[in-house]
C-alpha cells in the first residue's frame, strides 16, 4: 500500500517552468568572412576559365548525316539545307507566281464587270412616263408646304365651289358668300377666320391645305349639322 508523502516534501512544490535563454547570435565570424573575401587574403584559390576562341575545334564532332526514306545519305557532304541561291530562286519564283495570281484575278473580274453591263436590261418606253408622272407628284407635293390638293386665292373650279359650300354651312365664317368657284380675296378671308376661329395653324393663312381641309370637312360631315 503506497504511503502519501509527507508535507513539505518535494512532491507537493509547485513545477519549474523551463528557463529562456537568449543568446545574441554571433556575426563577427560572417563578417570576417566576406572581409577576407574582398581583400583575397582567404583561403580561396582562383580557378582559370579558358578562353572559348582558343578552343580546339578537333575536339568538337560533326552530327552524321540523316537518311532519307531510302537510305541513302543525302549529297553535298551530308549537310542538309538551301543554299543561298536555291533560296533566292525559291523566293523569285513564288514572288512571280503570286504577280500572276494577281493578275489573272484582275482581268478575270474585269470580264465578269464587261458581262454584267452588257446583260443589265434597259427601261422599257412603257415605264419613263410612269417615272416621269411620280417624279412630277413628288416635285409638286414638295414644293406645296401646305400639301398637295391646296387650294389658294387664283384658283377655280370644282373644289374651290365644295370649299364655298361647306365654309356656308359654318356660322358667320362666310355669311352671304358666292359659290361661283373662283378663289378670291373675300374666301381667301373666310379660309382665314376659320383657321383662326378653330385654331388651325398647320397651314399658311388663308389658304385651304391639308390641316384646314381635315378640320372642315369634320366639321361639316353629313350627321353634323
Amino acid at each position: 500500500m503506497p504511503i502519501p508523502p509527507a508535507s513539505g516534501s518535494p512532491q507537493d512544490r509547485l513545477p519549474l517552468e523551463p528557463i529562456r535563454v537568449l543568446r545574441p547570435r554571433r556575426t563577427d565570424a560572417l563578417a570576417e568572412l566576406f572581409k577576407e573575401m574582398e581583400q583575397g587574403t582567404g583561403d580561396l584559390e582562383p580557378v582559370a576559365v579558358p578562353d572559348p576562341q582558343s578552343w580546339d575545334e578537333g575536339e568538337t564532332q560533326e552530327l552524321p548525316p540523316v537518311r532519307t526514306g531510302h537510305g541513302s545519305a543525302p549529297r553535298g557532304g551530308g549537310r542538309l539545307g538551301f543554299g543561298p541561291g536555291l533560296r533566292r530562286a525559291a523566293v523569285t519564283i513564288a514572288v512571280a507566281a503570286a504577280a500572276l495570281v494577281g493578275f489573272a484575278g484582275a482581268l478575270l473580274l474585269h470580264d465578269r464587270n464587261d458581262a454584267a453591263a452588257v446583260q443589265e436590261p434597259r427601261p422599257t418606253a412603257s415605264a419613263e412616263p410612269t417615272a416621269t408622272a411620280t417624279a412630277s407628284a413628288s416635285a409638286s407635293a414638295a414644293s406645296d408646304p401646305d400639301g398637295a390638293g391646296t387650294l389658294r386665292e387664283g384658283d377655280s373650279g370644282p373644289a374651290v365651289t365644295d370649299l364655298q359650300e361647306r365654309l356656308l354651312r359654318i356660322p358667320d365664317v362666310y355669311a352671304g358668300g358666292s359659290t361661283g368657284g373662283t378663289y378670291d380675296a373675300t374666301l381667301k378671308a373666310a379660309v382665314a377666320r376659320f383657321q383662326l376661329w378653330y385654331g388651325i395653324r398647320g397651314d399658311e393663312t388663308g389658304v385651304y391645305g391639308n390641316d384646314t381641309r381635315a378640320a372642315l370637312e369634320s366639321r361639316t360631315a353629313p350627321g353634323n349639322g
